[in-house]
């Protein structure tokens, strides 16, 4: 990562490099436009060169309304190293505002899609039609103790939103990612092509849509198939692990037992229920940790409700060593089998 700098200092930078000029229309440049939103940063809010663009009033609203993609901007800048925050990922396009851009005419909700002022800007600049109503569940950050932490892995930094707070420890199933809405149902990679291994869970969604709330969606592990763990006892199908409400909100853990009880979902098991000790959790979890060839792992996650905004802090995981076993993808190239219920 690049030198951080002040909020004067990366506004000298950027204008200095531009040379005082709006880069895409030779205009005096009046902002120094971030080409990721500062919120999306966290602390630094973004202030590095790389993320800097000298505009004019005209170019700056184009900009934030996303009518100028971020990669037209780095283009006019002449920046060739792509700084993201770190919670983002490289293989991934995104707005301004965090969206994920799948193409020209597709794009999915991110952490600040549901922020008054960004579907504001949003609407200014009539994108809003490009949304889907999809939500592609993020990526876990590591706990920093987690074996299977890998140099390209996101580790979580610090546990200040954790400290002091009731945390629920599950353990992590060896399924596939799903979630469910009340008109529609995907995997993690929004990929909801008919497979084997999906007829179970899809019969299943069909039996409780119409209880889902519009706007809401159910993420939890269909675990039809066997990937690189086999289960023998399981005691279905599919394990529910968080509820969103339509303002993209995980919903408080209790409200989340409530719901499933109400719709039949059956929860991941629960390994501790407490508040957050580090020394109490890994005494707890020793069960899954000394027996790592027959589970995956385990997560932590906040008791209490929490915006997409603070996934990255509210929620760490820990993983097994070379946790996927399997040479192929599990739905590709290999026969399936499947696992077993109690």
């Amino acid at each position: 990562m690049e030198k951080l700098l002040t909020r004067n200092e990366f506004k000298k930078a950027v204008f200095n490099r531009d040379k005082f000029k709006c880069v895409f229309c030779e205009e005096d440049a009046v902002d120094a436009h971030h080409i990721m939103e500062r919120r999306l940063w966290g602390k630094s809010q973004g202030y590095y060169l790389n993320n800097g663009a000298s505009v004019c009033s005209i170019h700056h609203l184009d900009c934030e309304m996303t009518v100028i993609s971020t990669s037209l901007i780095r283009e006019y800048c002449n920046i060739n190293i792509i700084l993201l925050p770190e919670h983002l990922y490289p293989d991934q396009e995104y707005d301004k505002w965090g969206n994920i851009i799948i193409s020209e005419n597709l794009r999915l909700k991110g952490e600040l899609f549901n922020d008054i002022s960004v579907r504001k800007i949003l609407r200014k600049g009539k994108v809003l039609d490009l949304f889907s109503d999809k939500v592609k569940y993020p990526r876990t950050f590591h706990l920093p103790w987690s074996p299977g932490l890998h140099d390209d892995d996101k580790m979580m930094s610090n546990f200040d939103f954790l400290k002091d707070k009731r945390v629920i420890v599950p353990e992590k199933m060896d399924g596939e990612n799903t979630t469910m809405y009340y008109n529609n149902i995907h995997a993690r990679s929004i990929d909801s092509s008919n497979h084997l291994s999906r007829n179970w869970v899809k019969n299943f969604w069909s039996k409780i849509s119409y209880d889902i709330p519009i706007g809401w969606r159910i993420c939890g592990e269909n675990m039809y198939a066997e990937h690189s763990i086999k289960y023998n006892k399981l005691e279905s199908y599919f394990y529910g692990f968080s509820i969103w409400n339509e303002l993209n909100e995980c919903l408080s853990w209790d409200d989340t037992i409530e719901w499933f009880s109400l719709l039949g979902i059956t929860p991941v098991p629960i390994l501790y229920d407490g508040i957050f000790d580090i020394e109490k959790i890994k005494k707890a979890t020793e069960g899954i940790t000394n027996d790592l060839d027959n589970h995956e792992g385990y997560i932590v996650r906040v008791a209490d409700k929490f915006s997409m905004l603070n996934f990255k802090v509210a929620i760490g995981k820990y993983v097994r060593k070379d946790h996927i076993k399997t040479t192929k993808h599990w739905m590709r190239g290999q026969r399936v089998f499947f696992n077993k219920l109690k």
